[in-house]
């Protein structure tokens, strides 16, 4: 009985290993059928060959590229875009929207175009919520029309008082925190 046999007449798929053995007793095989004569660089019979084709003076794509030039290419053929330009929001927040306005607000979050800001006080995140439509525009602007498509503008972090060891039951202080 053969191993194809024991497991019922159907032959088992070849393993990752197997395969590569026999890619390499076919491609032995295919050497020995088709000899070609290896010419060891620096040799006698190394000038037959064409000659390598150097750059010339004008511009080539083996000639040395600028850095931000290749940053760009690689992040296009692998997607990047999106996510560089939200993070240009970041960087460049004060800039976008205008120095008193970053002064009083922050970006937290960029996630399917929502830009989450969060402001000092309460007072400003009404007055964020009222220049939404500039905020926006001064976005595009600055990084592009499809990067922030929308804002959600959140109030200032307060503590919570619900928990620790001296914990007192009610609802704590009310709007004391801006």
């Amino acid at each position: 009985m053969t191993q194809g046999e024991v497991g019922g007449g159907a032959s088992s798929p070849p393993r990752g290993s197997d395969l590569a053995r026999a890619a390499l007793a076919a491609a032995r095989q295919a050497a020995k059928n088709n000899p070609k004569r290896v010419v060891p660089r620096g040799t006698a019979g190394a000038s037959s060959r064409k000659r390598r084709r150097w750059s010339s003076s004008g511009a080539d794509e083996r000639d040395p590229q600028p850095l931000g030039r290749l940053a760009s290419r690689i992040a296009m053929e692998r997607g990047w875009q999106e996510n560089l330009a939200g993070g240009q929001v970041f960087g460049r927040w004060a800039t976008l929207v205008g120095a008193d306005v970053a002064e009083h607000a922050k970006p937290i979050a960029i996630k399917d175009g929502e830009l989450t800001v969060q402001a000092d006080s309460t007072a400003w995140a009404t007055q964020l919520r009222l220049l939404q439509r500039q905020l926006l525009a001064g976005i595009a602007a600055g990084v592009g029309r499809d990067v922030v498509t929308r804002l959600k503008v959140q109030g200032p972090s307060t503590p919570s008082w619900r928990y620790g060891p001296r914990h007192v039951s009610g609802r704590g202080p009310r709007d004391t925190y801006g």
